[in-house]
């Protein structure tokens, strides 16, 4: 079984898709995306709404999940940075984490093969 890699990518909801194109041209098939909120660095910014001054700590952010073995994990890693990196705080954060195994549902596929598009 090849070495299994989560990489999980936080970043600004307007690069979206910059990034999943990218990713796609490097190869990677899947992934999975969520609307998240989060602070960082930014430490939010304040708002006025109907004369109340409120600070807004939370910004919006998307998460991109990916799960990966063929494709070096730099690879995937480069291609992130060169396409989400502004030099403004906020572009985000990448998160790697090992992956122990993957069950495809549907065939009960284990390991590396779960992960695999069967068409390629």
């Amino acid at each position: 079984m090849k070495k299994m890699t989560k990489i999980e990518i936080i970043t600004r909801p307007g690069k979206l898709e910059e990034l999943k194109e990218a990713l796609n041209s490097i190869g990677v098939a899947g992934m999975t995306v969520s609307q998240v909120y989060g602070c960082g660095l930014q430490k939010g910014h304040t708002e006025v709404y109907r004369g109340t001054e409120y600070t807004i700590n939370l910004l919006p952010k998307v998460k991109v999940e990916t799960v990966v073995c063929e494709i070096p994990v730099e690879k995937v890693l480069e291609t992130a940075q060169r396409v989400l990196k502004t030099g403004q705080i906020g572009d985000g954060k990448i998160f790697v984490y090992p992956i122990e195994n993957a069950v495809r549902i549907r065939t009960g596929e284990e390991g590396d093969i779960a992960i695999i598009d069967p068409k390629a």
